[in-house]
């Protein structure tokens, strides 16, 4: 199969819708925990979902996994595992160092790492990358993807500075600059290691390639093993917060408790799931009925598992878009992060977020959508500049 850039990046462009919307089904949850919520979502996301788009779509998926190498399946888990944990401390980024400067810090971290870690770890930025045209055009476009996230950054920034003194300290509980670099760096780089996890796994792309499976979908097992590795960090986490806030009952409960609300400091969100909660914090008339009451049961399990599906489907179409990207499929991962901040921008704008905010803000908000729709442009200009027949 001969790769195709641009439709890559429109494969980017629909994982980044998938991500930047996925939050807000989880709006029309009503009387659950996050705990609750979240696990429920994420047994769809994680598990169901992969296994699923797997097995229809590749061949021999048991096959392919029992004859990949035990060293390859661990690190692919293991990174999955490492991803996960990357949310254990995004919600003190928010404390320290508000949501739109602590956004922007991780997402830049996690655009970074997870684009540059992979070729300079295999010896490629400085002997294939670097030296051509095309890797230059990409790696260009990596910089105004950053450049992007900035933007949006100073544009959150812009609009906290236009808030009441009420709502600022509402909106950064205890601000240190340095702890929430510390802790910014820490969850941005775990953030990125869905992309060493993906990375990772090559040989299991190539097992279910040489069982008969199409290019487009050699991605769909990895996928099965990362995200179980990032099922297993969130299952902990939700089992420790139902202990500690005695949620677990939820599951089959027709009526709720009084129960302790989680703060959003305790919530497993990684960088890469937080553009997409932000933005559905601002859907009208949505969100959670605390106390106790009724339960809609069967309509919280379904749209939790509305929310979960579309969670996965960013990666589903992350991995038809890698097939794509020819020589520098490296590129994809900034590809994703600007498509989601492309697409929880558009959210927000839809969802009047940014409504009543100064010319300045407003300026800010366009201009950050011009950057990151132009670094995707650059990026699969850059890959379509890759001689094809270095394409793997």
């Amino acid at each position: 199969m001969t790769p195709n850039p641009f439709l890559g990046v429109i494969f980017h462009w629909l994982g980044g819708f998938a991500s930047g919307s996925f939050y807000v089904p989880y709006r029309f949850v009503r009387k659950w925990s996050w705990e609750t919520m979240w696990l429920t979502g994420g047994v769809f996301s994680w598990i169901f979902a992969p296994w699923v788009g797997a097995l229809v779509m590749t061949n021999d998926l048991a096959t392919v996994l029992s004859e990949t190498p035990g060293s390859t399946l661990f690190w692919t888990y293991f990174f999955g595992v490492l991803w996960g944990m990357g949310g254990l401390t995004f919600g003190l980024t928010m404390r320290y160092l508000g949501m739109s400067l602590g956004m922007a810090v991780a997402l830049g971290y996690t655009a970074a790492f997870g684009t540059l870690i992979p070729p300079i770890f295999r010896g490629e930025l400085f002997t294939k990358i670097l030296p051509t045209t095309s890797g230059q055009v990409v790696l260009f476009g990596v910089l105004v993807c950053l450049a992007g996230i900035a933007i949006a950054g100073l544009a959150g920034m812009s609009k906290e500075k236009e808030m009441s003194e009420e709502a600022k300290r509402a909106s950064i509980k205890e601000f240190d600059f340095k702890k929430g670099i510390l802790v910014a760096t820490f969850s941005g780089v775990m953030s990125a290691c869905f992309a060493y996890g993906l990375d990772a796994g090559t040989s299991i792309k190539a097992a279910t390639i040489a069982h008969g499976t199409g290019k487009l979908w050699e991605g769909l097992p990895v996928l099965v093993v990362v995200l179980l590795g990032g099922f297993t960090t969130n299952f902990l986490w939700c089992v420790y917060l139902h202990v500690k806030n005695g949620t677990a009952y939820q599951y089959l409960s027709p009526t709720s408790r009084p129960a302790p609300v989680t703060p959003a400091v305790e919530r497993l969100e990684t960088a890469i799931d937080a553009p997409g909660e932000e933005v559905a914090e601002h859907a009208p008339g949505l969100g959670d009925d605390a106390g106790p009451g009724p339960v809609p049961l069967l309509r919280n399990y379904v749209f939790s598992a509305l929310a979960g599906i579309t969670w996965y489907f960013q990666f589903f179409f992350y991995t038809m878009g890698e097939t794509q990207m020819g020589r520098f499929k490296f590129s994809s991962w900034t590809l994703h992060m600007a498509s989601i901040m492309i697409f929880s921008t558009l959210w927000g704008i839809a969802l009047r977020e940014w409504a009543g905010t100064s010319s300045r803000t407003r300026g800010l908000v366009a201009l950050t959508l011009l950057v990151l729709i132009g670094s995707t442009v650059i990026i699969g200009y850059g890959n379509s500049l890759a001689p094809v027949e270095s394409a793997h």
